[in-house]
């Protein structure tokens, strides 16, 4: 009798909570009728689906679980069954994706996505524990120390990779081009991210590489430019950009750096989404790249020949958003050469919207298109100059091998081809069998950029010289060249 009393009580619950719901759900609908609201309804029977399951969690469920874990669960699986960069930030994952953008940030520097429940690396990023440690772009983590990924969501899995500086984590790592799982043991540091690097390779020619595009980006860019112009003492012979395994970041860095190199005014990128403030055209001026507009602007004293000097950038498939709108700016411009292997394919904008808790979602707004319209989702930027680094590029990865990636509003034959990737191929490379096995790979060092190692970088010189590229496909039909 105490146990029906008890079932009693608990049903009682669940039914007031599950009243609870649905009536402000009812409320809301009724509301936007009131007011004669031209936005669709919402659907009463779906939400009447999830006022009961959340009832039965409430009184059903195994342990006790607070509606406040049970509901901030439920927006996030609302937003990462969106696409592979929708998601939900909560109070302390937005402070650090905050600090991220300023270019300081404790944890392993790796820029991380999900597929099919396991982390994806997409890009380590420049002089952090991730790269030096040899991580490339492609990597499945499958354990943190002892624990499975599996299971995990992408928010969890990064928490748990972050940490005290100095301290160790051990990530089990699959590899397309490797048998065995890899064992990387790296120490956890505070990523100063420089995002800049430059130097002149020999006189006449600057190198500049962006490693992530942050908020200062672009006057860093500006003040490297003209740091080895009083170096070279004179007008450049040739300029490299690299931006390989720049996983992208501030949409004003890369309209900055375009503007660097293009006349002013030029068309950089434009986007087209359903809000009509995600309808932008973003061009070479002020006050879409720098804040206060032309008082601040820091390209407008930069050398002359800065804007015709013979140009290569250089991308891999590491190369994702930011970074694809400027190698497809100055491509279209047909102001530099490309040379490298096929970008990422990150063509999607995200909006960051802060709500009220302290969380905020970051959520797909619009779509990137290049000057002459081309689309970058799930396709990237097909270089001028197709040449490998010289190591197994099956282990590259894009957003097209996503599953649930946006589309390709150019090419309807991209539609979700990340969702057609047999999931019998992932369970086959996780299996436990594999994961179990104590013998691992070992780790390769990452190639040092501009060394005589750098594949890509020493044919990028040789195109800027008029010598013979190697190429390991034949040239486009439409190869723009180095001006």
């Amino acid at each position: 009798m105490q146990v029906n009393n008890k079932h009693q009580r608990l049903t009682k619950i669940g039914l007031l909570g599950s009243g609870l719901i649905l009536g402000l759900m009812l409320s809301l609908t009724y509301s936007a009728v009131a007011e004669k609201i031209t936005k669709p309804q919402l659907p009463l029977d779906d939400l009447r689906a999830f006022a009961e399951v959340f009832g039965k969690i409430k009184t059903d469920y195994v342990e006790p679980v607070e509606d406040k874990k049970l509901i901030s669960e439920a927006i996030s699986g609302m937003l990462t069954g969106l696409d592979p960069h929708s998601t939900y930030m909560d109070p302390d994952a937005f402070k650090d994706m905050q600090v991220a953008t300023q270019g300081e940030f404790g944890g392993l520097g790796i820029e991380v996505g999900m597929e099919d429940g396991l982390v994806k690396v997409i890009s380590p990023i420049e002089d952090s524990p991730a790269y030096a440690a040899g991580l490339k772009s492609g990597d499945l983590i499958v354990k943190l120390d002892e624990t499975p990924v599996k299971g995990m969501s992408l928010n969890d899995a990064v928490k748990r990779m972050r940490g005290k500086p100095d301290t160790q984590i051990v990530l089990t790592v699959l590899r397309k081009s490797e048998s065995k799982p890899i064992l990387f043991t790296l120490t956890r540091a505070i990523i100063k991210s420089k995002s800049v690097k430059y130097k002149l390779t020999e006189p006449g020619y600057a190198y500049a590489r962006i490693t992530q595009f942050q908020e200062r980006t672009g006057e860093d860019l500006a003040k490297a430019i003209k740091t080895m112009h009083e170096e070279n003492k004179g007008a450049f012979k040739g300029f490299v950009l690299d931006l390989r395994n720049d996983p992208g970041g501030l949409l004003n860095g890369a309209v900055g750096v375009s503007a660097a190199f293009l006349p002013k005014g030029e068309l950089v990128v434009y986007t087209e989404g359903r809000a009509p403030d995600s309808k932008m055209q973003l061009t070479a001026v002020p006050e879409n790249y720098v804040r206060g507009g032309a008082a601040n602007d820091y390209v407008r004293d930069l050398p002359a020949d800065i804007k015709t000097v013979p140009m290569v950038v250089l991308i891999n498939s590491g190369s994702a958003s930011a970074s694809e709108i400027v190698a497809g700016a100055l491509q279209d411009h047909k102001r530099a050469a490309v040379l490298g292997t096929q970008s990422f394919g990150k063509g999607s904008v995200q909006t960051i919207m802060p709500m009220n808790n302290g969380a905020a979602i970051k959520l797909t707004t619009a779509r990137y298109f290049t000057p002459n319209g081309r689309s970058i989702q799930a396709k990237g930027i097909v270089p001028d100059y197709i040449v490998d680094d010289g190591t197994d590029q099956s282990n590259a990865v894009h957003e097209a091998d996503l599953t649930g990636h946006l589309s390709n509003p150019k090419d309807s034959d991209t539609t979700n081809k990340g969702a057609e990737k047999p999931a019998a191929n992932v369970k086959k490379e996780v299996s436990k069998e594999k994961i179990n096995e104590k013998k691992f790979a070992e780790p390769a060092a990452p190639i040092e950029p501009t060394s005589k190692d750098d594949v890509q970088f020493m044919q990028a010189m040789n195109l800027l010289k008029g010598l013979p590229v190697i190429q390991s496909e034949p040239p486009k039909a439409d190869n723009a060249k180095a001006n």
